[in-house]
């Protein structure tokens, strides 16, 4: 029996790039465990993505400012391969203005406000707040501000609608400062671990400032609470049971209670590295849904094998 083949999908490296610190580790752990993996780069022309059983989007750090190209390419691979995450959630989930379903959906959730292209800019005067794109990651576009730097704010906001971007508005959740942020990992809807971080905003650092991803990151317990709260936004996502792999990001609210600050299914990092006792799950889940993939494609090809057989006669 031929092992089926996995690619696991990154981004072409380059300076404004994160490197994946969990590439080199999941691809040992998969190759020890008897895998056909690789990487590949989502953007690489010469990839025909058809000659894998299972492609799972691991590190795609560049499709927030490249989301059109990215999310043909997820239409071009879903048809040539099995895709992880699926490519209904990750359009679903590609766009923050999903904190309104959950909030809707009655998630507890940071206020949001979305300012649209067009909209009046409208900040508040009594507390902090946070602006960042609702198309971003690793906190690129997003800053800090006190109710005096109205000025500094305008202009990202500026930045941001000529860019043909909507911004989102937020609080500034002070108890970040205290209780930092956590993420809370789940692989086949099961959660796996979790890390806390500090936050990633400080005051008077501007927009377009490259920021530190992920800084005083530990491995953490969540409480009951925590989870809770995961698992309830989880499962308001569309197509939720076919997820392969999930990040809910937490902070507290000033009562303590935890709200969702947003959710990251397309390409999150898993903080495998923090959490090496983790690997053997995620290899195990990855190599079950690429052996799915595989006998499904071959049940597909012996079927129309037959149909062409009944036709030649």
């Amino acid at each position: 029996m031929i092992d089926p083949k996995i690619a696991l999908v990154m981004a072409r490296p380059r300076p404004e790039i994160n490197a994946d610190h969990d590439m080199p580790l999941l691809l040992r752990a998969l190759s020890e465990a008897g895998a056909d993996a690789i990487s590949a780069e989502w953007d690489d022309p010469g990839v025909d993505w058809s000659e894998f059983d299972l492609a799972v989007i691991r590190s795609t750090w560049d499709y927030t400012w490249r989301k059109p190209e990215f999310l043909d390419w997820v239409d071009r691979c879903s048809r040539a391969t099995r895709l992880a995450n699926p490519p209904e959630v990750v359009r679903w989930s590609s766009d923050k203005s999903y904190l309104g379903t959950l909030a809707a959906a009655g998630v507890p959730v940071v206020r949001t406000r979305y300012l649209a292209p067009g909209d009046p800019a409208d900040l508040p005067d009594d507390h902090e707040y946070v602006l960042k794109p609702v198309i971003g990651a690793g906190a690129r576009y997003a800053a800090r501000y006190r109710p005096e730097q109205h000025d500094e704010a305008h202009d990202q906001v500026a930045r941001m609608h000529a860019e043909g971007l909507t911004a989102i508005l937020q609080p500034y959740m002070s108890g970040i400062d205290a209780t930092g942020e956590r993420a809370l990992v789940f692989v086949r809807g099961q959660f796996l671990h979790a890390i806390r971080k500090n936050a990633v905003l400080s005051p008077d650092v501007p927009f377009d400032q490259r920021k530190v991803a992920h800084p005083g990151l530990q491995p953490w317990s969540p409480t009951a609470a925590d989870l809770a709260v995961a698992e309830r936004a989880l499962a308001t996502v569309p197509g939720s049971s076919d997820l392969l792999y999930a990040r809910v990001d937490l902070v507290d609210n000033a009562d303590g209670t935890p709200l969702v600050m947003e959710l990251e299914l397309v390409e999150p990092n898993l903080f495998l590295a923090a959490h090496p006792g983790s690997m053997s799950t995620v290899v195990q889940a990855i190599t079950t849904a690429a052996a799915a993939a595989a006998a499904q494609r071959g049940t597909r090809r012996h079927a129309e094998d037959d149909r062409a057989v009944h036709e030649r006669r």
